[in-house]
């Protein structure tokens, strides 16, 4: 087997930032909650991101040389079925999310080419904008199915790039902001009035006990992806040390970013003048916002000559803000599909008992990566990706029914794992290189708060559909973890059937 380069430190925070942070949710934020979305952002951090991610930091140090990931983790708590049960909904989460994210990367990349997404114009060989976009999906994913089957090191090259390039792009809007505010006398395009510009959202609908709360449920889930992570454990140099350090060093880190770069819209951005109207949507908020901030640096330092007699200076700034937004934001899918591709299923297929899996299926290359297993994966991502661009109406209808499954079943493994929590403190025959809860009144606090929390986010994303009056909505979102569960249980079924009769 080839001998991969162990991930360090610095290492594993570009990988987490990469795959966890995202620059679009800052924009979002802004347009929908305006600054009152920051103290959203902090508060999801203290009762769910910051728990979370000690937690799984004590998994993972505990646990550092399992394979399995999250499925090792709940295996050592709850057992090997509750494990499989948790661990395959995750997985079948994480696969409708490479469906769907296989199409939305060409829009950055589209907005890099052309200044603003174009996708559904393009044409080739008689097929539409979606069958093109289809097309590319399916390659993007072999593509980085082959270079991910190459190790883990690749990946950490992938996701590490992936999490500079983002930096880079928080750290340039960060400077032209600031350059922004101190050229223009350290104004605000967005004012604050008072206390209530803090808790109180611009945006009319959004300032209902509905809105705030679906905002709410939006905020926790921005945090999601860090439990991904415990996949990559046995490849990492020193794991019970690596393991936690760089999970709090990400944790803090991107809780941060998250509130200032949230206040730094409101340098270059007044709500009313630029979003109020019908131009942004949460589709192209990003590049909306970061048009609009080239703009208002050119227009502050006096950019606002002709260009050919017909563009100013200032609005080709602006569009040369966008393209390179969606360069950036392109490079960001790159390495959370490297991460994604590689260890929900490394997770799954390693750590569950072979038995389960045809012969040579979990078997691992010289490279130590589940090869066969990673194709497998692609060739139904690639099908579902090819049924629903190529397949018309119905297809279509099937794509949303898959996205409306996955919404619970994205945040369900959160409740296996935290509810998991304190069994895996009550084993004495583990070590515990790394341990933040010590007393098993603070375990069962935190296990309790962010239960509570997570069971808020799951009931009001199917409460909010009925309130609206889309009760199919609601029960392709209900029947989505049942429909997993039952085909979990078959699977493990049919594994203890194979275990019995030898």
């Amino acid at each position: 087997m080839a001998k991969s380069k162990k991930i360090n430190v610095q290492g594993l925070v570009l990988m987490i930032f990469g795959s966890i942070f995202g620059f679009a949710n800052t924009t979002i934020a802004f347009y929908l909650m305006g600054y009152a979305s920051i103290i959203w952002y902090i508060l999801a951090a203290i009762f769910f991101f910051l728990p979370t991610s000690l937690m799984f930091a004590e998994f993972g140090s505990s646990l550092k040389e399992s394979r399995g990931g999250i499925y090792s983790w709940l295996e050592a708590s709850i057992g090997k079925k509750a494990a499989f049960i948790g661990t395959f909904i995750w997985l079948a989460s994480w696969i409708v999310w490479m469906v769907s994210t296989a199409a939305k990367v060409w829009v950055p990349f589209s907005t890099f080419l052309q200044g603003s997404d174009q996708t559904a114009t393009w044409h080739l060989l008689g097929m539409n904008g979606t069958q093109v976009v289809g097309v590319l999906g399916i390659l993007w994913i072999l593509l980085l199915t082959f270079l991910s089957s190459r190790g883990v090191d690749k990946i950490q090259k992938f996701a590490s790039f992936s999490g500079m390039a983002v930096a880079f792009l928080f750290a340039a809007f960060l400077v032209i902001s600031v350059a922004i505010w101190f050229k223009t006398g350290f104004h605000l395009a967005e004012p604050i009035h008072g206390t209530t510009t803090f808790v109180k959202s611009p945006m009319s609908s959004y300032q209902t006990p509905i809105g705030m709360l679906s905002f709410v449920v939006f905020s926790i889930f921005a945090y999601a992806g860090m439990e991904a992570m415990g996949g990559v454990t046995d490849s990492m140099d020193q794991p019970e040390k690596t393991f936690p350090k760089g999970l709090m060093i990400a944790t803090v880190f991107i809780t941060l970013i998250y509130a200032v770069a949230i206040f730094m819209w409101g340098i270059s951005t007044n709500w009313q003048q630029v979003l109020s109207g019908n131009k942004a949507n949460m589709g192209n908020i990003t590049y909306v916002l970061m048009q609009n901030l080239g703009y208002q640096f050119g227009h502050a330092f006096g950019m606002t000559t002709p260009v050919a007699m017909t563009t100013p200076v200032a609005m080709t700034i602006g569009t040369t803000f966008a393209r390179i937004t969606g360069l950036i934001m392109f490079i960001s899918y790159l390495g959370a599909f490297a991460v994604l591709i590689y260890s929900p299923l490394k997770s799954f297929v390693l750590g569950t008992p072979k038995a389960l899996w045809p012969n040579g299926f979990a078997e691992v290359n010289k490279h130590g990566m589940p090869e066969k297993a990673m194709w497998a994966q692609a060739l139904l991502v690639c099908i579902l990706i090819a049924v629903i661009s190529f397949g018309g109406k119905a297809a279509g209808d099937f794509y949303n029914v898959l996205t409306l499954m996955s919404n619970i079943s994205t945040s369900l493994p959160y409740l296996f794992l935290v509810t998991a929590f304190p069994y895996f403190k009550a084993r004495k025959d583990l070590e515990r290189p790394y341990e933040f809860f010590k007393s098993p009144v603070a375990v069962k606090a935190v296990t309790i708060v962010v239960d509570l929390v997570l069971v808020f986010g799951i009931a009001f994303t199917i409460i909010q559909p009925m309130l609206e009056g889309q009760y199919l909505d609601a029960f392709w979102m209900v029947i989505g973890p049942i429909v997993f569960t039952i085909m979990a249980l078959a699977l493990y079924h049919r594994y203890q059937r194979k275990a019995v009769h030898g």
